[in-house]
């Protein structure tokens, strides 16, 4: 009895009908903003974990070894003996996880 009064009065209420909206931002929160930030701290925390000699590849593809870290910037020393100054935010990867990633053949 009480189940149909409430149905006759309209269920929860107002409440009801914010129920959908509720779901789909609680829903986007956990499939795209949290694991958005999750990799955002990982590679925060690999940058200020970069040492001299550790061998990396940059965003732009450049493969190289670490000569210097600085603050914001490092050294990388290129195989040809060049140098180049990047950002550490530039720093994709470790050259070691880049080398053994699987390699698609379509």
């Amino acid at each position: 009895m009480t189940a149909t009064i409430l149905l006759q009065m309209g269920g929860l209420g107002g409440y009801s009908q914010f129920l959908p909206l509720v779901l789909i931002i609680v829903v986007f929160y956990f499939f795209m903003i949290r694991p958005q930030m999750k990799k955002q701290k990982d590679q925060k925390t690999f940058a200020n974990d970069l040492k001299k000699g550790d061998k990396i590849v940059t965003t732009a593809g450049i493969h190289g070894k670490i000569a210097e870290v600085a603050e914001a910037t490092i050294l990388i020393e290129t195989e040809g003996g060049g140098k180049i100054r990047f950002n550490k935010s530039a720093v994709a990867l470790d050259e070691s996880k880049a080398l053994s990633a699987p390699v698609s053949t379509k």
